[in-house]
């Protein structure tokens, strides 16, 4: 949610956060769960929800030795969910330096954010050309879904959520090709958000979602398109690349203390 140039983008793996393919996990059933499949999916969860949630920092090291001890797992557990991790853009692996919290670098934070305002900008005349009476009543319940989020959940829940309204959009575009680029890139700015956003700020307007599917209900095409990309741009600006190091414990960090 990197340091390198964004890459064509995968439909399936950053769709998701770690937490919602936990649940789609559970949802298939446990026949194939073992031990250590399970500890990993614990550790991609702790490392992803405290980095959402701004405890860990950018930069923050992630030493193998560190994540058997507090999660009593076996080096290919540990190293296997830090792979998981790394494939999300969660973290970076180092040759010399191992595991470290992702520092997105400002050329991809341009980048990233510059290739989603695009896309979001082909998607949307699309998706207005597709939705339904039905479509329409779904999204303002996603809407009203993320409203309640906003004043009784926690950070990474409401960025979820927030994040899954853009995601529900290109997927009421039809084109599945573009919708999973946009999946790959909403997650990935989700996470630079996640670490680099000041404290106090939302992952989203709520009341700029709720504008723009009105202009898509009423068939004005364009002032939405221009709506979403103001609401993206501002989104960006509020992006501070400098953040202080905090004086905690890894276990502090990872809520484990």
């Amino acid at each position: 949610m990197p340091t390198r140039s964004p890459a064509k983008p995968r439909a399936k793996s950053a769709s998701r956060n770690i937490a919602i393919e936990s649940a789609a996990a559970d949802a298939v059933g446990h026949a194939d769960a073992t031990p250590d499949s399970d500890m990993e999916r614990r550790i991609c969860d702790a490392v992803y929800e405290s980095v959402m949630s701004q405890r860990l920092t950018p930069g923050t090291k992630l030493p193998e030795a560190a994540i058997c001890e507090l999660f009593g797992v076996s080096r290919s557990v540990a190293r296997k969910a830090l792979q998981r991790l790394a494939h999300e853009h969660v973290v970076d692996l180092h040759h010399n330096r191992g595991a470290v919290v992702a520092e997105p670098t400002p050329e991809d934070t341009r980048q990233i954010f510059q290739a989603r305002r695009a896309l979001e900008a082909a998607l949307l005349p699309l998706a207005v050309a597709r939705a339904s009476k039905a479509d329409y009543a779904s999204l303002r319940k996603q809407l009203r879904d993320e409203h309640a989020l906003l004043h009784r959940a926690g950070q990474p829940a409401w960025a979820r959520q927030a994040s899954a309204f853009h995601v529900r959009l290109g997927e009421l575009s039809g084109n599945a090709i573009l919708h999973g680029y946009l999946t790959e890139l909403v997650s990935r700015c989700s996470l630079i958000v996640a670490l680099y956003e000041p404290p106090g700020n939302a992952a989203c307007e709520h009341g700029e979602h709720v504008l723009i599917v009105d202009l898509m209900e009423r068939g004005d095409v364009a002032e939405a398109v221009k709506i979403n990309d103001n609401h993206l741009a501002d989104l960006e600006r509020r992006i501070s690349l400098e953040r202080p190091q905090p004086a905690q414990t890894l276990a502090q960090m990872l809520g484990l203390a």
